[in-house]
């Protein structure tokens, strides 16, 4: 099993969320396992012609997310557990935290998620 990143230089995507996004897709989707080693942020730069900061930005975004895990000097690995529900309740902690300091009272948020569901999914709310 390898890691298969292609960043597209012309897309508005910046590269490090290019990125980030497939290899939080490539885990979610099982094709990379809990445990897997990732390569170091040097060696991915260099196979893919980015910056190492750009690497180390995803890998910070990503370890945030909880889709990876950093073991020190051991290497970087995708995490166990449900990274999608980490990174789902992660998005609403934030979007609540950021509703409560616009002033925005518990009817108002959830009136924001409705609309912002419907917008997103074309239905209407159960």
């Amino acid at each position: 099993m390898s890691l298969k990143i292609t960043i597209d230089p012309e897309a508005a995507t910046a590269p490090y969320e290019q990125l980030r996004g497939q290899i939080a897709e490539e885990a979610r989707a099982g094709r990379l396992p809990v445990h897997y080693k990732l390569p170091t942020v040097r060696g991915l730069a260099e196979e893919l012609g980015l910056a190492a900061n750009t690497v180390a930005k995803a890998y910070r975004a990503l370890e945030e997310d909880g889709v990876i895990e950093t073991r020190g000097r051991h290497g970087t690995y995708i995490a166990a557990g449900d990274a999608r529900a980490r990174e789902v309740a992660a998005a609403a902690a934030a979007f609540v935290e950021r509703a409560r300091r616009l002033g925005l009272d518990r009817a108002g948020a959830l009136a924001a998620v409705e609309e912002a569901l419907r917008a997103a999914y074309g239905d209407t709310p159960a």
